[in-house]
């Protein structure tokens, strides 16, 4: 958050936790509160919203939940965005199967609707490399 704050954005970003909004805000982005498992809870958070970055990597949890995540509520995601400001995409990709349907997903929700994306495929280990190419990515949209 703060790399693209330092470069003159506005950024909000979302967690299911309502215990970790004042870390969010404390990073210097307006904190929402939603679930990516309910769509509809996070759909009002892509207000006045011109890229979205859908950073959900390093996700964890039970693996019927994580094919979900990046299968069919990625496509509700991708097909609800179409419909508000929302102009371009970041995905970060995960290992694996799961990568290649989000990238599949996004790849053609994006192509089909020409909203320009960056499939994000960087190092979470080096997090300054990370941020920097997450940045890149975001700016390559924008």
């Amino acid at each position: 958050m703060g790399t693209l704050k330092a470069r003159g954005h506005v950024v909000r970003a979302t967690t299911r936790r309502r215990d970790r909004v004042g870390e969010i805000e404390a990073g210097g982005a307006e904190a929402v509160v939603a679930d990516p498992d309910r769509i509809a809870t996070i759909a009002p958070a892509f207000d006045h919203v011109s890229v979205a970055c859908v950073l959900l990597g390093a996700a964890t949890g039970p693996p019927e939940q994580l094919r979900a995540l990046h299968g069919p509520r990625l496509d509700m995601l991708l097909t609800r965005m179409l419909d508000t400001t929302v102009r371009g995409l970041v995905y970060e990709v995960p290992d694996g199967e799961l990568g290649r349907t989000g990238a599949g997903i996004v790849r053609a929700g994006c192509e089909g609707s020409l909203i320009p994306y960056v499939l994000l495929d960087a190092d979470r280990g080096d997090h300054a490399g990370w941020l920097e190419a997450a940045a890149a990515a975001f700016e390559r949209v924008l």
